[in-house]
């Protein structure tokens, strides 16, 4: 994983403005709130099931690194599914990407 986009989500966490774990991301996506859904590369199941979703809602979704790695950027035990809540955000880790 890039470590600028790494930087990024944990300061989105630490901001507040992230929903993370399949509870928190399914609630937010069903109020329609979110700007970018990030999802771990070894989550396949987890990508199934929020890629359709996303594509509904017109929300970007970002592949990158392993469960570990997104559990890692934010502080917390591995993750599949990351939701940035904030578009700020969510612009600058699509810019980080490139």
């Amino acid at each position: 994983m890039n470590t600028r986009i790494h930087s990024l989500i944990g300061i989105a966490r630490r901001a507040g403005k992230i929903a993370t774990g399949d509870a928190q991301v399914e609630a937010m996506l069903k109020k329609r709130k979110g700007f970018l859904l990030i999802m771990a590369e070894d989550a396949l199941g987890a990508q199934k099931k929020y890629k359709q979703w996303a594509g509904d809602l017109k929300l970007p979704m970002l592949v990158i690194g392993s469960k570990l790695e997104l559990g890692q950027s934010i502080g917390l035990s591995p993750r599949s599914a990351v939701l940035i809540l904030d578009q700020g955000f969510a612009k600058a880790i699509l810019l980080a990407r490139s």
